[in-house]
C-alpha cells in the first residue's frame, strides 16, 4: 500500500497502484461465478435492490486486503453477485464517504475493482436533500448533472498519478450521466405510474458529514444545484475516467431548510433518511429492475 498526497488542496491519503487493484479484482474473481456486466452502488436506505439479485453469492469487504470498510448505519460492507432480469450484476452494501475519513483514492477504490472485473454500466444511487422548492419528501431524481463542491476545492479523484490503463489524463465529465439510459429510465417511469414523484436534476454534493447551513443552500440553489448529498459524485468521475456509462439515481428523504425558514422545527436528520428510503424502496427497486432489463 502506497501513501502520499492525494491533491495539494486535499487530504494526505491511501493511493493504490494497478497491481494492487488487479491483486483485489483477482482475488473476488477467484472466489465467486459471476462475471458482471452491470454495477449497483446502493445508497442510504437503499439496500433493498440486492433482494432482488438471483442466487446470490455475498463477498465481504474484510475478505479484500486493504480494502475499506463501511461505518455508516443503513450501509453494509459486502458484494452481492448474481443475475436481475436475466444480466449479470454485482451489488455494493456499503459505499465510503469523505467525511468517514477515507481518503478520494479510497473510496473509490470499489469502482476501479468493478472496472476490472468486467463491469461497463455503473448504477449508483444516494439519499439527497431537496434543494428545489418545487421537490418533496419522497421524490425520485434521475440525475442529469452534478456540482462537485470538494471538486471544485481542489479535492478530486484523479488528482496524483494517472495510470493510462484507467484511463486519460484529463477525462471529459460533460456526459457523465448516460442520456441513453436517462430517457429510458423516464420512459419506463411514466409507464409504471411514477410521474407525479419523478424528477430530472442536478445533483451537489458536499463534503459532509454535518447538514448544510441555510446560506450554503441558498448558494446551492442559485448555482443550480437541485438535490444535495455527501457522495456519488467521485465514484462518477473515477467510473467516466475508466470508461464506464453511468445511470444515478436519488430519493429525495428531506426538504433543505433555506434562509427565512429557520424558525421551523424540522432539521434533516438520519433516522429520516432511513425511513424515507424503506418507503420508496419497492418503487426504486421496480424501475431498475425493468430499467436492466431494457438496457442495451
Amino acid at each position: 500500500m502506497e501513501s502520499g498526497s492525494v491533491c495539494s488542496a486535499g487530504r494526505v491519503g491511501k493511493t493504490y497502484s494497478y497491481d494492487e487493484i488487479e491483486s483485489m479484482a483477482n482475488l473476488i474473481r477467484g472466489k465467486v461465478s459471476i462475471k458482471p456486466e452491470i454495477g449497483i452502488i446502493c445508497g442510504t436506505g437503499l439496500s433493498g435492490l440486492a433482494a432482488k439479485v438471483e442466487n446470490p453469492e455475498v463477498f465481504s469487504y474484510k475478505d479484500i486486503p486493504n480494502f475499506p470498510i463501511s461505518t455508516v448505519e443503513g450501509h453494509k460492507s459486502e458484494f452481492v453477485f448474481g443475475h436481475i432480469e436475466g444480466k449479470p450484476v454485482m451489488c455494493m452494501l456499503g459505499r465510503f464517504h469523505f467525511y468517514e475519513g477515507y481518503s478520494l483514492p479510497e473510496l473509490t477504490i470499489p469502482v476501479r475493482v468493478m472496472r476490472l472485473l468486467g463491469i461497463k454500466t455503473l448504477f449508483v444511487t444516494n439519499a439527497a436533500g431537496g434543494v428545489n422548492r418545487d421537490y418533496n419528501v419522497g421524490d425520485v431524481m434521475i440525475i442529469k448533472d452534478h456540482i462537485n463542491m470538494p471538486g471544485l476545492s481542489g479535492n478530486n479523484p484523479l488528482c496524483g498519478p494517472n495510470d493510462e490503463r484507467f484511463g486519460p489524463r484529463f477525462p471529459a465529465i460533460s456526459k457523465a450521466y448516460d442520456p441513453k439510459l436517462r430517457k429510458l429510465a423516464r420512459d419506463l417511469a411514466d409507464s409504471l405510474g411514477y410521474s407525479s414523484f419523478l424528477r430530472e436534476g442536478v445533483y451537489c454534493m458536499v463534503s459532509g458529514p454535518s447538514y448544510e447551513s441555510p446560506a450554503e443552500i441558498a448558494l446551492i440553489n442559485k448555482v443550480g444545484g437541485d438535490a444535495v448529498g455527501m457522495s456519488t459524485c467521485p465514484e462518477v468521475i473515477v467510473a467516466r475516467h475508466c470508461g464506464l456509462r453511468v445511470f444515478g439515481l436519488s430519493l429525495i428523504t428531506n426538504k433543505c431548510i433555506m434562509l427565512g425558514d429557520e424558525e421551523t422545527d424540522e432539521e434533516a436528520n438520519h433516522k429520516e433518511v432511513l425511513e424515507v428510503g424503506a418507503k420508496r424502496n419497492s418503487a426504486i427497486e421496480l424501475l431498475f429492475q425493468k430499467l436492466i432489463a431494457k438496457m442495451e
